[in-house]
């Protein structure tokens, strides 16, 4: 086959060669219009965007202006290129030898840049500039960043420098400050939707405006990927291609049967959407992509509800909207943000499911089952419509008030105090008993012993003495308990150990028989239950529970909780202040 006839793709075939022919793009041309009318023209620039919207395009468009020499031979810089002459030819085609283009991907070192910078001195060979043209200039590495910084701020008068990147974070902000820059934007369905209508009659194709507007969706602002879709929308159609082709061709279900399998989820209908999503599965739809039009389709409703004219979307057809638009006057927001929050975590779950079909129907009877539940406001009627409880009815979880009697360990910090016996009726023992010393009057209760323990940090010793010691006696510097069946062996010698370490004073730890109350750990245990039992037995909690089977209460805080909590965050933070005469 001869060059002449060769068949070329539409992306290339039909690739910008003027600034006339960038669509979508008004703001950059501007720019550079005026630059090069004023003569003005910087000595590097970057081109920004996502991908396909003409950053190495137009970075060739540049290359062409500043060297175009016109039909005649005698033209300067130009924004319009006459695209005859040697130096546009040459720079179209990819083969000028003063118009060099790297690719950043594959030329990462430093060692590549070096061959940039060895070059730059040696003025251009035919054409007025010498231009480099590094696409993906963000795969470069940092030494080779910092290798090009000094020729990139101070480049010879014949040089000029074009980057394109699509991560523009990636790029060192010392590069940025030495580059003019310039974000190329998504083109916009409406623009995109024109592209194509010229380019299929530029081929002579016959295709519907319908299949052309879910192309523009798909391509989401990308001028290559959707030039590349009509391209292969044209070789699939084999004449006169419709949107049921395309959609088939994209894997994309019928829109129209995804509004459906929504409403068959809003009403709770677990069947029909099941047999919805089997039937588009089994006509070749991919489940993740039904589950992201269910998506799509609920973020757009809840945009029409608060800016009714994001209707007017030109990708959209009529009967879609008029859908959409009664949707979103029946839908309140609160429903589609959880349908919202719902879908996007089905979608994680079926891509990284083993089976997605299965994955996809598991969060469809999920959703079908959510819209079934009553929404707050319904909810606060039912409870409202509650009789009122009695005055004396236990506290809602949340609010319930303190427990009578004090905290747990106040419950087991004053028992029987017993007198240490001695057949003489004196001695150490006795002293220690009936005469502490001004140190163990600092812990008059067995509390101010659990509290000591707290503060060495002791977590173990502290488990074991909520846990395993019953206190039959306790007054300062002696200690009686009944151990349950788990306690340690040694927990007596070494709580009497610490203590004494602790507070410089020896401690009588002893065990005795009988007399032991609870510890504190089922006393503690025995509060919050009992806390949780009246929480449940109170009507308004009944209520909630009759709404929600499933729920639990995971949390109960007394109106003292709140309280002391209130106050601690009401504390402000005092920093230590400075002494200059300390540890001078």
């Amino acid at each position: 086959m001869s060059d002449a006839t060769a068949y070329r793709v539409l992306a290339r075939k039909y690739r910008p060669e003027t600034f006339a022919d960038l669509v979508g793009q008004e703001a950059m041309v501007r720019t550079l219009k005026n630059a090069f009318e004023a003569d003005r023209i910087a000595q590097a620039f970057i081109m920004t965007g996502i991908r396909g919207t003409g950053k190495t395009t137009t970075a060739r468009i540049i290359a062409k202006g500043m060297n175009c020499i016109g039909a005649d031979g005698t033209s300067g810089p130009t924004t319009e290129p006459c695209g005859k002459c040697e130096h546009c030819t040459a720079i179209m085609e990819g083969r000028h030898v003063d118009v060099i283009e790297m690719d950043a991907a594959s030329n990462t070192g430093v060692a590549n840049i070096r061959e940039i910078i060895d070059s730059v001195h040696y003025r251009a060979a035919s054409a007025r500039y010498k231009v480099y043209i590094i696409d993906e200039v963000h795969m470069l590495s940092t030494g080779a960043f910092n290798a090009l910084l000094k020729t990139l701020e101070e480049p010879p008068e014949h040089v000029k420098f074009i980057f394109a990147t699509t991560e523009i974070r990636k790029v060192p902000v010392t590069v940025l400050s030495r580059c003019q820059r310039f974000d190329l934007r998504r083109i916009e369905p409406e623009v995109m939707i024109a592209l194509l209508r010229k380019i299929a009659a530029g081929e002579t194709a016959q295709i519907a405006d319908d299949a052309l507007a879910l192309i523009t969706r798909a391509a989401e602002g990308s001028a290559r990927d959707a030039t590349s879709l009509l391209d292969q929308a044209i070789s699939h159609g084999a004449g006169e291609t419709t949107a049921l082709q395309v959609r088939a061709m994209l894997g994309l279900a019928d829109r129209a049967r995804v509004l459906d399998l929504l409403e068959m989820i809003l009403r709770g209908d677990a069947a029909g959407a099941l047999t919805e999503i089997g039937s588009q599965y089994a006509e070749g739809a991919d489940p993740m992509a039904v589950l992201r039009d269910l998506a799509e389709i609920t973020h757009w409703i809840s945009v029409v509800k608060i800016t009714p004219d994001a209707a007017e979307d030109p990708t959209i057809s009529p009967e879609e909207r008029d859908r959409g638009r009664v949707m979103a006057d029946a839908l309140p927001i609160r429903v589609l943000t959880r349908l919202w929050q719902m879908l996007l975590k089905a979608l994680e779950e079926v891509a990284s499911a083993p089976n997605a079909m299965m994955a996809a129907e598991m969060a469809i009877i999920r959703l079908t089952h959510v819209a079934d539940l009553p929404s707050p406001d319904e909810l606060v009627r039912t409870l409202q419509n509650t009789p009122a409880p009695s005055a004396g009815a236990a506290p809602m979880a949340g609010h319930a008030p303190a427990p009578k009697g004090g905290g747990s360990a106040q419950a087991i910090q004053q028992p029987q105090t017993r007198m240490a016996a001695n057949p003489n009726g004196a001695g150490p023992t006795a002293a220690l008993a009936n005469e502490p010393s001004a140190a163990l009057a600092l812990y008059p209760t067995f509390e101010h012993v659990l509290e000591l323990i707290r503060h060495n940090r002791d977590v173990k010793l502290l488990v074991e003495v909520e846990t395993s010691l019953q206190l039959a006696a306790y007054q300062p510097g002696r200690v009686e308990f009944v151990p349950t069946d788990n306690a340690p062996r040694d927990l007596a010698q070494r709580l009497g150990a610490k203590l004494q370490l602790w507070t410089g004073n020896r401690w009588a730890v002893s065990i005795v028989n009988t007399g032991g109350a609870p510890t504190i750990a089922s006393i503690r245990d025995a509060k919050d239950n009992a806390l949780r039992e009246e929480a449940e037995e109170h009507p308004l909690m009944q209520a909630v529970m009759a709404q929600f089977p499933r729920a639990k209460i995971t949390a109960i805080r007394t109106p003292q909780d709140i309280a002391a909590a209130a106050v601690e965050e009401a504390l402000p933070e005092v920093e230590d202040e400075w002494d200059p005469f300390e540890d001078s």
